[in-house]
């Protein structure tokens, strides 16, 4: 009864979330004004299909950090987050684990970033939303790809360029801040489980993790070598908001430049493949 309801829950609120609201493109004759499916899915990070069991009820339990990634595309307030993780069947994550909860308020304003890429990962450096012009920028991120350290030391890495040095400062700065996240939510299995993987499977990061090295990459700039556009080199500002651990990531292009003109480019292109 719980799926199926939630199921109901996750159709009824999908139908009343525009698509500018979420800040994707209106193209295309639509039979519903609100979000499609795969809409959703982009938005949430997880497949079409698994959406459509959920909607349907054929699909039981979804996990903690499914139900959360619907809520963020969503644009739940606290009250109907909960809800939503009532109908689950699950309790949602309280006190003791990192959050990942993203006011309404905060919702607005990144909404209005439209014509900027930016992405706000949560304290483990998890990806928990990613605007259309970030993924265009960056490309799409699955699975364990959504947590930046799981990918920098054992997925497939980012368009980012680095050099050997800094290369090892994000290293350092990475394995530094998961120290500290870990330490500072010591009852979250999440965190625990990722640092456990990462050290039995990287000796890269169990080397760092065990000599307890502390550092900060500068993040100021960053080259990114996309495939269709060539590359393009930004600003990289990292913002906090008060009284949360989310991390939201902006990057801006100089005025008039070859770089700003690119990262037009691909406001229009999205994350359609160029063809010759």
């Amino acid at each position: 009864m719980a799926t199926t309801e939630f199921g109901h829950t996750v159709r009824r609120w999908r139908d009343r979330v525009s698509p500018e609201a979420a800040g994707l493109p209106v193209g295309g004759h639509r039979r519903a004004p609100g979000l499609r499916r795969e809409e959703l899915a982009l938005l949430a990070g997880i497949s079409v299909d698994y959406v459509t069991r959920l909607e349907q009820g054929r699909a039981a339990n979804p996990s903690v950090q499914v139900v959360e990634a619907l809520g963020r595309a969503l644009r739940l307030s606290g009250a109907e987050r909960e809800h939503l993780f009532k109908v689950a069947g699950l309790v949602p994550p309280g006190q003791g684990t990192v959050p990942a909860y993203i006011t309404p308020s905060v919702q607005r304003m990144l909404d209005r970033l439209t014509g900027t890429p930016v992405a706000v990962s949560d304290a483990a450096w998890t990806l928990l939303l990613a605007n259309p012009l970030y993924t265009a920028l960056m490309g799409e991120y699955h699975g364990n790809d959504r947590n930046a350290v799981w990918r920098n030391f054992l997925g497939s890495g980012s368009r980012v360029r680095y050099t050997a040095q800094t290369r090892r400062a994000l290293e350092v700065d990475q394995v530094s801040g998961l120290r500290a996240t870990a330490n500072r939510y010591p009852a979250d299995q999440r965190v625990r489980r990722l640092v456990a993987e990462l050290r039995a499977k990287s000796s890269r990061f169990a080397e760092l993790w065990d000599s307890g090295t502390v550092g900060r990459a500068e993040l100021s700039t960053k080259t990114i070598d996309h495939p269709q556009v060539g590359a393009v080199t930004l600003d990289c500002d990292l913002l906090s908001v008060a009284g949360s651990d989310l991390r939201i990531m902006i990057y801006t292009a100089e005025p008039d430049t070859e770089d700003a003109e690119r990262l037009a480019l691909l406001a229009v292109l999205g994350t359609q493949t160029l063809v010759g």
